[in-house]
C-alpha cells in the first residue's frame, strides 16, 4: 500500500489538468481526435508549504523516502485522493525558523 501525503499545502495551490488525446489528420481539414487509453487525464500540482523547520524537514524526509519514483497518495481539492510522485522539490530558508518548500505532484496511475 503506498504511503499517504497528510500535509496541507499554502491556499495558492495552481494544479493543471491534461487531457492526453490521439488526432489523425485528413485531406479537406477533417479531423478526427479520440481519448488516449482509459485514464487520458492527469493532473499536476504546483504546491508550496511554508512554516517551521521541524514542519518542512518532515514533508522532505517524507519526498525523499518516496525517491522521486514511488507513489504516494494525496487528496486533491477536487477529486479527492489520488496517486502521485514527486521528483522535484526545493526548500527555501525565509530567515529565523521560518522555511518553505516547493514541490510538483504529478499523477500517476497503479494497478490496485
Amino acid at each position: 500500500m503506498a504511503d499517504t501525503f497528510t500535509w496541507r499545502p499554502d491556499k495558492s495551490a495552481p494544479g493543471t489538468f491534461t487531457e492526453r488525446i490521439r488526432s489523425a489528420q485528413f485531406g479537406q481539414g477533417y479531423k478526427q481526435r479520440a481519448a488516449d487509453g482509459i485514464n487520458n487525464e492527469t493532473q499536476s500540482w504546483n504546491l508550496t508549504f511554508t512554516g517551521e523547520k521541524a514542519r518542512i524537514a518532515a514533508i522532505l524526509a517524507f519526498l525523499r523516502a518516496q525517491k522521486g519514483y514511488k507513489a504516494f497518495i494525496w487528496a486533491t481539492p477536487f477529486d479527492g485522493p489520488l496517486y502521485f510522485t514527486c521528483d522535484s522539490f526545493a526548500p527555501t530558508d525565509l530567515g529565523g525558523n521560518a522555511w518553505s518548500l516547493t514541490a510538483t505532484f504529478e499523477q500517476t496511475y497503479q494497478v490496485t
